[in-house]
């Protein structure tokens, strides 16, 4: 018999006694399962009735049997799973939305489960401050493009709250209301083009004199140096001053276009004072028209709201305007008498320079005093310039903790901080004017969105909704209507 002959009936022999083991260990686990059903069913009689009771019959009896064959490979299927190895994608077995995990494998989550509630909220709060700084940024840019238009506006407001109380008073005296609105806005300004006359005759009445006084005091300020103890020679002053001429003379086709830029600056100037007057004018005479007229463009939902609003934001920007000119004429005044008795030349263009720098909170009063302390140093020397600087704080000091408080304190409810910011804005923004609008622009949203708010909270209590906690709340009595507060450009009865 050959090798393979050999090989063949070795290999029949293992695999007949392979089968008869495999049948006795089959017949054998069939007789444990039998004796496990007989003795499980001997220990569960009454639970028959019980849902799955069946099921978990028969996997009590499979681990009585045979506890070390997994449960899984006594399972006889009787057809192959979907999606297994001839169906699936080869990857997870099938495993995708919506379908069960292989076992063995923990269940996937859904993704917006997983994410920390924190990071959510960030998520949802930040895409919606980009929306808003995207708004405003494109709002600022908008503004900036008409600025010239938004600054002559602003500023015929800002006249228009200080002019408004003589037209009313003109027709309480039986002035119709064209009569009354030219006389108060050709009087008024008529009143600031002579100050501002007044103010540019006096600079060129002392200019001579000035740079007079300006050269002594430069004469001064130099001997001063020579005497001091650091070294400072007559060639080192006198290398300085051929050094800033030698600069003037580099740079003089930049100044030249400096001077050109200026003209065209005055030709803005004079532009925005033309649409300032026809604004002031139109306010004047038909300020409650242009006033209802703006309602209208208001949603209906939010009309009753701005319309209560609007009142009130007038009385804080006409209060605003009319104590800040209150204020500011006092500073000047009194810093202007103190400068007129020291004999500091151009006493009342400085007084002048004072009273307009008040409508720039905090920075105008610094700038102004400053500019009336180097006049006095380099025209009278440093004694009088420490009694100017004297006078200007304590005016400072009367309006900062008695006029402020008492005149604005009332109606301009906002914070120093908040003050300071605005003016650095404004200033940032659109200069000077920036800065002198700043301030009314914070109080005047200050009292709206203070009034938005409570007249909010008085709709929810008038019609009964439910306040904090789910109460609810009964409804108000009807209110009294009052008579509407006067809109800009009308009198008072």
């Amino acid at each position: 018999m050959s090798g393979v002959s050999r090989f063949k009936a070795g290999m029949a022999r293992i695999n007949s006694r392979v089968s008869a083991y495999r049948a006795a260990a089959e017949r054998e686990i069939q007789r444990r399962e039998r004796e496990a059903e007989e003795r499980v069913a001997r220990d569960a009689v009454g639970e028959d009735g019980v849902p799955g009771a069946q099921e978990g019959l028969q996997a009590r009896v499979r681990r009585t049997v045979a506890p070390d064959v997994p449960e899984a490979a006594a399972e006889r299927p009787s057809e192959p799973e979907a999606g297994g190895a001839a169906g699936g994608d080869g990857g997870d077995g099938g495993y995708g939305p919506g379908a069960p995990p292989p076992a063995g494998q923990p269940e996937r989550p859904a993704p917006d489960t997983v994410i920390p509630w924190g990071v959510r909220v960030a998520a949802e709060a930040g895409w919606r401050v980009l929306v808003l700084a995207a708004v405003v940024w494109v709002l600022i840019q908008v503004v900036s493009a008409v600025s010239l238009l938004v600054i002559s506006f602003a500023a015929g407001l800002l006249i228009t709250a200080l002019l408004q109380p003589f037209v009313g008073r003109l027709k309480r005296w039986g002035l119709g209301r064209g009569a009354a609105t030219a006389i108060t806005s050709i009087g008024g300004f008529l009143v600031m083009g002579g100050v501002g006359w007044f103010v540019v005759w006096q600079v060129i009445e002392n200019t001579d004199r000035l740079v007079e006084q300006v050269q002594d005091g430069i004469d001064q300020l130099r001997d001063w140096v020579l005497q001091l103890p650091f070294g400072v020679t007559e060639e080192n002053i006198n290398e300085t001053v051929d050094n800033l001429n030698t600069w003037i003379t580099d740079h003089s086709d930049e100044l030249t276009s400096a001077g050109l830029e200026g003209i065209n600056y005055l030709t803005q100037f004079l532009t925005g004072a033309g649409l300032t007057l026809f604004v002031t004018l139109f306010l004047l005479y038909d300020g409650r028209g242009v006033w209802y007229w703006f309602l209208k463009l208001v949603p209906a939902q939010a009309r009753d709201g701005v319309a209560g609003a609007g009142p009130r934001a007038w009385i804080t920007l006409t209060g605003y305007v009319r104590g800040t000119v209150l204020v500011a004429l006092i500073d000047a005044v009194g810093i202007g008498i103190g400068l007129f008795v020291l004999k500091v030349p151009m006493a009342v263009p400085l007084a002048v320079i004072v009273f307009l720098s008040a409508f720039v909170p905090l920075v105008g009063a610094i700038a102004s005093g400053a500019l009336a302390v180097v006049v006095a140093f380099v025209t009278h020397g440093a004694v009088t310039a420490l009694i100017v600087l004297g006078v200007v704080l304590l005016v400072q000091q009367i309006e900062g903790h008695i006029l402020q408080p008492f005149i604005l304190g009332r109606l301009v409810r906002v914070h120093p901080l908040a003050v300071v910011l605005a003016v650095t804005a404004g200033t940032l923004l659109a200069g000077i004017p920036g800065a002198v609008v700043a301030v009314p622009l914070v109080a005047v949203s200050n009292t709206v969105v203070g009034y938005l708010r409570a007249y909010q909270a008085e709709a929810d209590l008038r019609d009964g909704r439910q306040g904090p906690g789910g109460a609810t709340i009964a409804p108000l009595a009807p209110v009294k209507p009052q008579p509407p507060i006067d809109a800009p450009g009308s009198e008072r009865p």
